[in-house]
This record gives C-alpha cells, structure tokens and sequence, in this order.
C-alpha cells in the first residue's frame, strides 16, 4: 500500500472502523480514554497513563489509528508490534502511553466477541479477588495515626503514606521531611504493630543520600517498602543505593517497556515491581514483564492512579499473574479522589472492602456513558513545578 503499511486479513465484521482518543474531565483531572470501535459495532475502552501530557499522547493514537484501521481487531500481539516500530524512533513514554490504550482496548474487544472477561484470555483468574493497599498524606502524628486506623477498620492490611511537609504549591524542601516523616512512621509501626504493611511513596523527588539517610534514621523493620526512592534512568543508582540500606524498593511505575524493566529484574534492584498497564504497553508487554518478574520471585505491585478503565485492566492483570502482593486504590474512604464517577462509569470493578470483586462481565467490565463523558470539560491540568528553598527546580 502507499503508505507502506500491510493491512491483515480479517472479516469485515472484525476490522477496526474507528480509533478515538477522548479527553474527559474526572474528577479534579483529565483522563485521556480511547474508544476503538470495530465494523460490528463493538466497542472497546482504553486509557493512557501520562497525565498533564495527554494531548501528545491522543496526537500518536491519532496517527496509529492513520494505519489500524481496516486490520484485523484480533491480531494484538502484531498491532503492538506494529505500533512500536512503525517510526524510526522506537519506544518512549509517549508512544507506550499511546500503545497501552490501544492494546487495553483490543482485549476488552476482544473478550467482548468471545463473551470472556478479560483475565480469561489471560489464562483465567489465579484468584477470586484482588487486594489493595491504600493511601493518604501524612500530615502529623495524630492524622496519620487516625487515617490508619480508619483503614485498618475497613479492611486494609497495607497502607501507605506521603512524606509529611510535602507542598504542592511549589516549595519543596526534601531533608526538611525527613525527620517528622521517621516520626509518623515509628508511631505507625508502634500503634499497628507487625501485621501491618507499611510503605512509604517517594515520587523519586530525593538523591540516593537523602533515601540512605532517611533510612538510618528509621528503626529497624519499620518500612515493608520504600515506593520510586530515586529517579528511574539510571539503573546504576539503584545498585548503589540497594548497598546503602536494606528496605525493600518497590519501583517501576515510570518503566515503558520490557527493556526498561529489565535491569532492575536481573539486578535486583526492586523487590516489588509497580508497573503501569497504561504505561508499560497494556496487557501484552504488562504480561512479558510479569512473566519476567515471576522468574526472579518478584511480586508485582501494579500502579493504578487513573480511573475505572485503568483500574479494571490492572484488576484482570493481577488476577491472572501468579506472583502478586496489591493493587495500588485511590477509592478508599480517606483518599476517594472522585476518578470513578459512576455518572461517566456506571458500570465498573467494584472495591468490596480493601479488595477488588474480579469481574466476570466480558470484556474489561466497564460501561462507559459517552454522552456525559464527551460533555464533561477537560481542562489542562500542571503538575506543580517544584522548587528547593535555594530556588532550584526538583522532580515532580
């Protein structure tokens, strides 16, 4: 073809008609969700997982649908193959961010033809339900023991925190938290005991000598996991950090591929791995990392910050892998961000205490009302760019 690009065969009722990246209000930000519709008129949903950035991310599905369309719905494994090496420029986040949307929403296509919930087409469901670990900001002693406490009534066997002092308005000191934030963690570990897990996020906003002081302050076996300590590019820092203390890392949220998760498989360099099926490449590269971890007795911990879309495919994900701790949830009843709207989603995975039900509907399980989801008003949303107290620009 002219265009270079060669169109499997498929039945008519089964070729891809339309590929639509759609921008929607959620809650108090945007998700970027993608509708791929076949010529029999099923319709499957995906979501990206680059915030703040998702017009780059819709400008790629925009130009993948220039080729998909017209090829066979079910060939998923070769789509995504054709996604990621039909430019010159292989992989990156946006072109991931783009891929996994797609490739969530041929499978939920896909188990919609066939009358299978996803998790089926992913070998079947290793268990009935899928824990969670919750979370919420540590702003002092007396808060974070009564968010605890709350979680720990309702369910919840792990929690995590965010470092106290943290300001999202633009001034970040990263020492400056250190020392209140060992002392809500020692009183968490005082009150709840050893049968709580207890994590902390670091949004990898501090240096390999921040983490390895923080953790010398910490008594011992106070943390069961240290979340994204240090920015992800340099596989070489971890190694040097992985020398300096022994809390677990649970590191992987950022990776947009198999390759970039490699390194910290085969080196150790994280003892829970926390992909992103929105960012790594949906289910189909989701599953080559999982078989990956698997084969070095790392569980995954999948993150899940978005919305129903992304909460059900790492529902089917979790369900279907072998070695698992927790989802990741922002739906619990001290941190319930408003990004499952049941007026846009009023069919979805349901948190049943402080796990997900494992759906059996086919497909993903969710029932996306198009109407009020085209007529919410997206708006671009910044993450806060932060500053130390000299003026200098830190990480997000």
């Amino acid at each position: 073809m002219a265009d270079g690009s060669i169109r499997t065969s498929a039945s008519d009722a089964n070729q891809i008609a339309k590929i639509e990246p759609i921008l929607a209000r959620v809650g108090f930000r945007n998700q970027l969700l993608v509708r791929v519709e076949t010529r029999e008129g099923i319709i499957g949903w995906g979501e990206s997982g680059l915030s703040s950035r998702e017009t780059a991310v819709a400008a790629v599905i925009n130009d993948f649908a220039g080729f998909l369309v017209g090829q066979d719905a079910g060939q998923i494994g070769r789509i995504w193959q054709e996604t990621y090496r039909s430019q010159y420029f292989e992989g990156g986040r946006v072109l991931t961010a783009a891929i996994s949307a797609i490739d969530i929403a041929l499978y939920d296509i896909l188990g919609k033809r066939l009358g299978v919930p996803v998790h089926q087409l992913l070998g079947g469901k290793q268990r009935d339900v899928v824990p969670t670990f919750a979370s919420f900001m540590a702003k002092d002693i007396d808060a974070a023991l009564a968010d605890t406490q709350t979680l720990v009534d309702d369910g919840w066997d792990c929690v995590r925190i965010y470092p106290a002092g943290f300001n999202t308005e633009g001034a970040f000191n990263p020492r400056g938290t250190l020392g209140k934030t060992v002392e809500i963690l020692t009183a968490m570990r005082d009150r709840f005991g050893r049968d709580l897990s207890i994590g902390i996020d670091l949004h990898h906003r501090y240096s390999p000598a921040e983490i390895a002081s923080f953790c010398n302050m910490l008594p011992p076996g106070t943390l069961d996991f240290l979340e994204e300590p240090i920015r992800c590019e340099t596989p070489e820092a971890y190694e040097m950090l992985r020398g300096m203390t022994d809390v677990p890392f649970a590191v992987g949220e950022e990776f947009a591929s198999k390759w970039q998760a490699g390194p910290y498989l085969d080196k150790g360099l994280t003892q829970y791995m926390r992909l992103d099926i929105c960012n790594i490449g949906g289910f189909t590269e989701g599953m080559k990392v999982a078989g990956w971890s698997e084969r070095h007795y790392i569980d995954l911990m999948p993150h899940n910050p978005l919305g129903p879309i992304c909460t059900a495919a790492s529902v089917h994900l979790s369900a279907a892998v072998p070695n698992f701790s927790w989802l990741e949830t922002r739906q619990s009843s001290v941190e319930n961000l408003g990004f499952h709207d049941p007026t846009l989603f009023p069919q979805q995975v349901q948190l049943e205490g402080a796990c997900y039900a494992v759906p059996d509907a086919p497909g993903l399980g969710v029932e996306v009302n198009e109407d009020a989801l085209r007529a919410s008003q997206p708006a671009h949303v910044e993450c806060p760019h932060l500053r130390k107290p000299d003026g200098s620009v830190t990480n997000w």
